[in-house]
């Protein structure tokens, strides 16, 4: 027999045995195993009803009374069809009858929170030491997960740094009575601490960002240091869990890291997840074997298969990001058997431990532990609380260590934990949900997965073909090296650049520009990012004529054509896309992930643009009567004056420049002189491109310049981005016509908001506060997308803004070519000007519970929080454009919708709520161009959430989405008589 098939005859006979010993035991009718595995069952049925289930589950906690348990029950499932009868009956008749009601919603509610505390040993300590020391006495011990890990602050870092201590005393202090299990104590390395702590390392650093190894770091390590210090104590095991793939790179640098310090670096009893879903487990753990192999100190590897399967799909799907994890169960299940075979063979490097309750990748660990003598002692498996307890008591029936990973803490923040192990139960793909499935033979059950090879997802195309659907360009995933890399060369690149006096073509008749405006580094207004050449009015005439000229043969060239163009320009931003990041970091105080977006945003202007030139540009036949042919055709306006702002610097007057290019327009650009480099980078990718002469005109100056330009009679288009006041008197200008024109121009004017988010009592205030938090310091709040209201329901308005504002006080401020700065300065002295004089009105008219005052070179300006705002009042009235935001209090979801309406503005706003009926109401009631439900209320892309409002808040058709080109177009349509002598041609 080969040794291949030697193993897998062990595998299956311990496979078979431990099968015998784990026979579930039946369940009485109406327990809560009865309950959870109908739940599970019909999960599995009904994907529907899973996701009805997991939404439910998670909103649970927040329901405070019975009738708002009733309600809320009643809103996720009234309608479910495969709901019993019985439950459906009482879904929907008996809130009618108070008895009834109350009765059911306490039966009901008890079920549905007990369910929940399956998967938990308590929420705290305390009470989950009795769990714990029931475990050990049947053969099993613990590693504690303290629940509550989604830190939104420093002070509640430091509170789980706290909790973590807290509960090593405590465990520790238990564990010292119990009874001794040599199994369970000892490995082949020596001692094994019965205190075993997970924790999660985001939890350390409400800051962590993976695009700031560093800063995240020293974040991370002064609050890991005194958890290492008392597990080195007492002693205590200590084990890094891992996260979403996006954090794994800098967990594994900062456990590694810290480790390797003298403190720390004999410490024995550290260890580590490895995901097996992940398409890079086996680098990683190459990386793990040289480092321990360095350090002379072995650590324990958990060996898990991956905990956020559906989140790394959708997330990176979304992103457009390569997928990081193997795309079918079976996938894992190959790739953790391979893992578990390179583990054991570095027996003096690592403690191996196996997290699974799939049978087979657990009779597999144990026959390549047996074929290679390894004692019971020398290996473990884990495996999850409130989970496969009769595999579990199988595994210590046949005579192995056994650990169980057991959550503790309060229902609320374990809600997340929950709806993982959810996931786990009812995925049609699980070994759970197959076991639980008395049909699936024992030899399907142990059947050796599939060979398989990891070869990455297929890489991103660099450039989209014309023909294919439009996608968005994926923004630069910051947390790979080569990125970061990346980023840092070009802003070396570009500061060697910084101070340049720019020149570019003027027509002729104008010889060349006298005057200059000199872009300044708002981080450091001392340093020149450049000088550059501005317009007078007197000489907008020249270019006028000149640009007139020039359309003359741009009309006539095909929509292909013009679009081809578009797409060379997109070609060639992806080709210097960390330069232009660079730029628009120092010449507008983006930070990294800020510029990056917007980059990314100008690229999707220019494919979506031409894309859609290419379908308008085709006649469309209207009507299909014999006889006659009835076409439709759009034809370009004339000139075009772009007039673009400076928030977006490279994204909005792309996709003014590109619209009104690609449908046959000459074009006068005038960019914000608050940022002339990024246009002038605009125009000259637009001339590399190709760009015939005359047909785009660069055009920087003052206002005045802009101006001029609106008002001249031979203007066809006006498009335009910028303030309520600028774009009201563009309307106005546009609505006049001089003597002698034979046209009346169109204006496109988008020109801000108010926006508002509401937070309801269903709330996840988790996502709620880092939301809100990011949708009013996003770029410092120079968004007309961003968020100025938050309207939160008397229940949760105490809890939320105190958490929002000890988030706003952690946010790290400063220069923002450092990726740990998430806010950099504002655009220039004027506009923090503006923002100290509504901080003053807001200590006039509220309570400032936060104003962060930078005592730093530039124009720097936190965070402002301010509570006690009422609607009329002007902080909850006026558009600020900067990082303050008004917390007003509602007493019902009724009037919080009212408050949010009470505005002149309508372009953006959101909602958090886990209510169905809530989120229906805000839907139709909730009148904003851009209306977002459980997510930021900034960051809209092109084609799936196109842009722009309504009210003050501007006129045209949305920027990104179908309509917006045919505003720089006119329409005409041709009608021919096709019928000669009594007939006509077929059509």
């Amino acid at each position: 027999m080969t040794s291949e098939n030697f193993l897998e005859s062990s595998i299956q006979q311990i496979g078979r045995t431990l099968a015998k010993h784990s026979k579930a035991s039946t369940t009485t009718i109406l327990s809560q195993r009865w309950w959870n595995d109908l739940l599970m069952d019909w999960g599995m049925r009904d994907e529907d009803f899973k996701v009805q289930l997991f939404r439910f589950v998670d909103v649970l906690p927040t329901l405070k009374t019975d009738e708002q348990f009733t309600r809320v029950l009643a809103e996720y499932f009234g309608s479910t069809p495969i709901l019993p009868k019985p439950l459906k009956w009482s879904l929907n008749k008996l809130p009618s009858f108070w008895v009834g009601s109350h009765i059911g919603a306490l039966v009901l509610r008890r079920q549905f929170l007990r369910m929940a505390h399956t998967f938990m040993a308590g929420d705290s300590m305390a009470n989950a030491m009795p769990v714990l020391e029931k475990l050990w006495r049947s053969g099993r011990c613990a590693s504690v997960d303290l629940l509550g890990e989604a830190t939104v602050s420093e002070s509640e870092s430091d509170a789980y740094r706290d909790h973590c201590l807290d509960a090593l005393r405590v465990f520790h202090d238990h564990a010292q009575r119990w009874p001794t299990n040599t199994l369970l104590e000892q490995d082949h390395h020596g001692l094994l601490p019965r205190t075993n702590l997970s924790i999660k390392i985001s939890a350390l650093y409400s800051q962590l960002d993976p695009a700031d190894p560093e800063g995240s770091f020293e974040g991370v390590a002064s609050r890991l240091r005194p958890i290492l210090n008392l597990a080195t104590q007492l002693p205590a095991s200590i084990t890094f869990d891992l996260e979403q793939y996006e954090l794994k790179d800098v967990t594994y640098e900062i456990f590694m890291r810290i480790l390797s310090e003298p403190d720390y670096r004999n410490f024995p009893y550290a260890g580590i997840a490895l995901q097996t879903y992940l398409r890079d487990a086996d680098i990683t753990l190459d990386r793990l074997v040289d480092w321990v192999r360095q350090r002379g100190t072995p650590i324990t590897i958990r060996l898990v298969k991956g905990a956020y399967w559906d989140a790394e799909n959708i997330q990176n799907e979304q992103r457009g990001w390569p997928i990081p994890v193997l795309r079918h169960k079976v996938e894992t299940d190959a790739n953790f058997e391979y893992i578990s075979g390179k583990l054991f063979a570095h027996p003096t490097l690592f403690r191996p431990a196996f997290g699974t309750h799939n049978l087979r990748s657990l009779a597999h660990a144990e026959a390549i532990a047996q074929a290679n003598n390894f004692g019971p002692q020398d290996y473990e498996y884990q495996s999850l609380f409130g989970m496969a307890e009769s595999l579990q008591h199988a595994v210590v029936q046949y005579g192995r260590r056994v650990r169980v990973y057991t959550p503790v803490g309060e229902l609320i923040p374990g809600m997340a934990y929950l709806v993982r192990r959810l996931l786990e139960n009812t995925s049609n793909e699980s070994f759970i949900s197959k076991q639980r499935d008395h049909e699936t033979p024992l030899e399907v059950l142990l059947a050796p997965p599939q060979p398989f090879s990891v070869s990455g997802s297929p890489p991103l195309p660099h450039s989209q073909n014309v023909q294919s659907p439009f996608e968005n360009e994926p923004h630069t995933d910051f947390s790979r090296e080569p990125a970061r890399q990346a980023m840092r060369h070009a802003l070396e690149k570009v500061k060697k650049e910084l101070g340049q006096t720019i020149i570019f073509p003027v027509p002729s008749s104008l010889g060349s520009l006298k005057d200059e405006i000199v872009s300044t580094n708002p981080s450091r207004p001392k340093d020149i990012i450049a000088r550059i050449p501005i317009y007078a009015p007197t000489q907008v005439e020249a270019a006028i004529q000149a640009a007139q000229k020039a359309w003359k043969h741009w009309r006539t060239t095909t929509p292909d054509t013009r679009a081809d163009y578009l797409c060379r320009v997109a070609e060639l931003i992806r080709q210097r896309r960390h330069e232009l990041v660079a730029w628009e970091i120092f010449e507008t105080g983006k930070p990294w992930r800020e510029a990056d977006g917007d980059i990314a945003e100008a690229i999707d202007f220019l494919e979506f643009y031409a894309r859609d030139m290419r379908r308008l540009g085709r006649p469309q036949r209207l009507g299909q009567a014999p006889g006659e042919l009835n076409h439709l055709e759009w034809r370009p306006r004339g000139l075009a004056v772009v007039i673009s702002p400076w928030n977006f610097s490279l994204a909005i007057p792309t996709g003014l420049v590109s619209s009104a290019l690609v449908t046959g327009n000459a074009v006068l650009f005038k960019p914000s002189e608050r940022s002339p480099m990024m246009g002038y980078h605009l125009f000259q990718l637009f001339q590399e491109a190709g760009l015939p002469s005359g047909v785009l005109h660069f055009m920087p100056g003052g206002p005045e310049v802009g101006k001029a330009l609106v008002s001249h009679p031979q203007i066809h288009v006006i498009a335009f981005t910028g303030s309520k006041e600028a774009g009201l008197h563009i309307i106005q200008q546009a609505s006049k016509v001089a003597p002698g024109q034979h046209h009346v121009p169109h204006a496109i004017a988008e020109m801000g908001g108010k926006n508002a988010i509401i937070i309801d009592e269903t709330a996840d205030l988790d996502e709620a506060v880092q939301g809100v938090l990011y949708s009013f310091t996003g770029y410092q709040g120079q968004k007309c997308s961003a968020c100025s209201r938050v309207i939160a329901l008397e229940p949760v308005y105490a809890d939320f803004i105190d958490r929002l504002t000890q988030a706003a006080r952690s946010l790290n401020v400063g220069a923002p070519e450092d990726p740990k700065n998430h806010m950099g300065p504002m655009i220039d002295e004027r506009a923090l000007l503006k923002v100290r004089q509504y901080v003053d009105i807001a200590h006039q008219e509220g309570k400032v519970l936060l104003d962060r005052v930078m005592d730093q070179e530039g124009w720097f300006q936190g965070p402002v929080i301010v509570g006690n705002i009422q609607p009329h009042h002007r902080l909850a009235q006026e558009e600020i454009f900067g990082p303050v935001v008004s917390v007003l209090k509602a007493e019902s979801f009724e009037a919080a919708l009212t408050m949010a309406m009470q505005s002149d503005f309508a372009l953006t706003g959101g909602i958090y709520s886990r209510s169905p009926m809530n989120i229906q109401k805000a839907r139709e009631s909730f009148d904003v161009g851009n209306f977002y439900i459980n997510r930021p209320i900034t960051g809209s892309l092109v084609g799936r959430q196109p842009f722009g409002g309504h009210r003050l808040s501007g006129v045209g058709t949305k920027a990104g989405g179908e309509g917006y080109l045919q505003q720089f177009m006119v329409q005409r349509v041709t009608s021919e008589n096709t019928m000669r002598r009594g007939f006509a041609p077929t059509q």
